[in-house]
């Protein structure tokens, strides 16, 4: 105990306390280097952060060591810059060589600046996601299936990049798939990992599309290897199945124009005088997201096929 105290007492009092201070200042070499370090140090996270982060504190260390170099004349305090600069420099070459190995094409770039960039997914999550689906986009021609009811097996996700997709179900339309929405959530969303199914509707292209798909398989082994990647697309499902029910909600209607809600699934109250209360329904089958209602009534009670 008394060789500790005897240590910390040498490292505090043996050393010699500044008496006097320097009335001049440093020059502005040196201001400009901690000017550099505070900048630098308010970067942000992913690529370009980096860049910026590395850029500034290089630069920083940089003027640090030509300060070092040609007012204090300390050949430490220089070797030390000079030893940072140059593992900054290291870093930011590093990184710019990871920014441009990340390039997609074109449709690839734009659905990242449309639809994942605004989310804050970084480009490196983005380049998995898109390795899974082997970068490729698939064109569907005019009046071209992507689906048939009661016939094609569901066993991939897929995303309309450009074009406008039909669902009907028996030869009736119930809505269209635009761009940035998924062709299958519904279908997607159906099914656990393990079970299969066919679709029970039809998708047919009304114009040329382009469209992105994931293979079932390979996409469920990416989300077992990054669950935050699972956790994007079950939440880009469940806004894409939410955008169709409301799709089909405008379409349906409860008697003399009044408009059937989707929140109230099991009972909608219509106030009329000349027709009597009817007992709500309390048993709703469920169905795919994309089934029409076949028999609405007064009260709003329905059945799905």
């Amino acid at each position: 105990m008394g060789e500790n105290a005897s240590f910390w007492e040498s490292l505090i009092y043996a050393h010699p306390t500044c008496t006097t201070w320097k009335q001049e200042a440093e020059g502005s070499i040196y201001h400009l280097a901690s000017i550099l370090f505070v900048v630098g140090f308010m970067g942000g996270s992913g690529f370009f952060g980096l860049l910026y982060v590395f850029s500034l504190l290089g630069l920083g260390f940089l003027c640090s060591s030509v300060w070092a170099w040609l007012d204090v004349c300390a050949a430490d305090i220089f070797s030390w810059n000079f030893i940072l600069f140059a593992i900054c420099f290291v870093q930011f070459i590093y990184v710019t060589y990871q920014v441009r190995s990340v390039s997609f094409d074109r449709e690839f770039q734009e659905l990242y600046s449309a639809l994942f960039q605004p989310l804050g997914i970084s480009l490196t999550v983005y380049r998995k996601i898109v390795l899974c689906c082997d970068a490729e986009v698939v064109t569907l021609e005019k009046e071209h299936c992507y689906a048939m009811q009661g016939k094609t097996p569901i066993d991939k996700l897929s995303l309309l990049v450009s074009g406008r997709i039909r669902v009907t179900v028996d030869g009736e339309f119930l809505h269209y798939i635009f761009p940035l929405q998924f062709l299958d959530s519904p279908e997607w969303d159906s099914l656990r990992p393990t079970e299969e199914g066919i679709f029970q509707v039809t998708l047919t292209a009304e114009t040329d599309c382009r469209y992105v798909a994931w293979r079932r398989k390979k996409l469920y082994l990416l989300f077992a290897k990054h669950r935050f990647i699972s956790r994007l697309f079950s939440i880009l499902i469940g806004s894409d199945i939410a955008e169709k029910l409301y799709a089909l909600n405008d379409r349906v209607h409860v008697g003399k124009g009044f408009r059937y809600d989707i929140r109230l699934p099991n009972f909608y109250h219509v106030s009329l005088p000349e027709t009597p209360p009817v007992q709500p329904s309390h048993h709703l089958q469920r169905g795919s997201p994309r089934r029409k209602p076949t028999g609405v009534t007064n009260c709003g009670s329905f059945s799905t096929q």
